[in-house]
């Protein structure tokens, strides 16, 4: 014979399993990811946004280096040029396995492909804004131009991470 106290206990323990009002919606009612995050982290974009900046980070002090280190054998416009291309092919990797968690291969190639086209906004941005600069101040230093493509940077990168969202990794917006 059961006691009359085990089928109250249990109740009271489901209760205590399902505070958080994410774990009492039905599934289809939640967000993909919101079982495990709270707060802001439960939109994906938000986490997308961090890991982006921290892979951006990386990259941007990459392109930095390998322009400074360029820009004395082949000007602005090439050094720019290169730099962006090397750090966009790297950058479409880390961002599609990092801020867009895509770890199989299928479409990897693809992915590449269509990033190409964001090396080519990049680089109408940032190579529109040192013609802006030159144009402006014939004899703007190296620093100068460091500052910037950086500045300029910031635009390409926010025009990188919506594209990156919503065209080439849109297949894994909610992650």
């Amino acid at each position: 014979m059961e006691s009359p106290a085990a089928p109250v206990a249990e109740p009271t323990q489901r209760t205590q399993q399902t505070d958080s009002p994410a774990a009492s919606a039905p599934a289809s009612a939640r967000f993909p990811a919101t079982r495990h995050h709270r707060g802001i982290l439960r939109f994906p974009v938000i986490r997308q946004l961090i890991r982006f900046t921290g892979v951006g980070i990386v990259c941007t002090a990459t392109s930095l280096a390998l322009y400074a280190l360029l820009r004395p054998w082949l000007g602005p416009q090439l050094a720019n040029a290169a730099a962006l291309v090397i750090t966009s092919v790297m950058n479409t990797a880390l961002n599609r396995r990092l801020t867009f968690k895509i770890t199989d291969q299928r479409r990897a190639g693809r992915d590449h492909l269509n990033g190409l086209v964001l090396i080519l906004v990049a680089l109408v941005i940032t190579g529109g804004s040192l013609g802006i600069l030159h144009w402006l101040r014939p004899d703007a230093s190296v620093a100068d131009e460091l500052l910037t493509t950086t500045l300029s940077g910031f635009l390409a990168t926010a025009v990188r991470f919506t594209l990156l969202r919503h065209w080439i990794f849109r297949r894994a917006r909610h992650r």
